[in-house]
């Protein structure tokens, strides 16, 4: 079968080219995701490069979709692309774990504990006295790289089960303490400027 005969094929019409539709939407859309994390973490040099490569997969797709109006199941190779996309693309966000977020933790008992522990992980910590509804709390502050974000939490809720934690994005960090690594996709150092 030559390759003419192949593109003017039943199998290419309804098989093959609803399945390149779909994957292409896959990768443009979980590109889309990244890029805006990428420039809500203001990696501004990297965000404008995959933009370029996702709009072009995007106008690959959007193309065969426009020719080929007469095909239902491209139409639903779009859409299920574009779904599958933002899973995909959530997946990845969490894989890579780009930038640092704020914590910060409020309990009545254990705060040495928790304190502690954080110190022992060489991170910049803050706790301070306050006042809660219920009486006298402590209030810790963390900056801590997302990536390091479900073991600290999974820690603090082993010494406090019942403690209240919010955990915040944070855009910029100045002169915060961060153990040192070499892993993942960007090194962080103990002190960022």
């Amino acid at each position: 079968m030559n390759l003419e005969n192949l593109f003017n094929s039943d199998l290419f019409k309804w098989v093959i080219l609803p399945l390149m539709i779909f994957f292409a939407r896959l990768i443009d859309v979980s590109l889309g995701t990244i890029r805006i994390i990428f420039i809500s973490r203001g990696f501004k040099y990297i965000a404008p490069l995959i933009a370029f490569i996702e709009i072009n997969i995007w106008l690959l797709a959007i193309a065969q979709i426009m020719l080929n109006l007469d095909n239902p199941v491209c139409s639903i190779a779009y859409a299920g692309g574009f779904a599958m996309g933002n899973f995909v693309g959530m997946l990845l966000e969490e894989k890579i774990s780009i930038g640092s977020v704020i914590v910060r933790i409020i309990v009545k008992h254990d705060s040495d504990k928790i304190y502690d522990y954080l110190k022992s992980e060489n991170y910049g910590i803050t706790m301070v006295d306050a006042k809660g509804i219920e009486g006298e709390v402590k209030l810790i502050f963390v900056v801590i790289r997302r990536g390091d974000l479900k073991k600290i939490l999974n820690h603090i809720k082993t010494i406090h089960p019942h403690a209240f934690y919010t955990v915040e994005d944070t855009r910029t960090v100045q002169d915060a303490v961060f153990p040192i690594t070499s892993k993942g996709l960007f090194r962080f150092y103990r002190k960022t400027k």
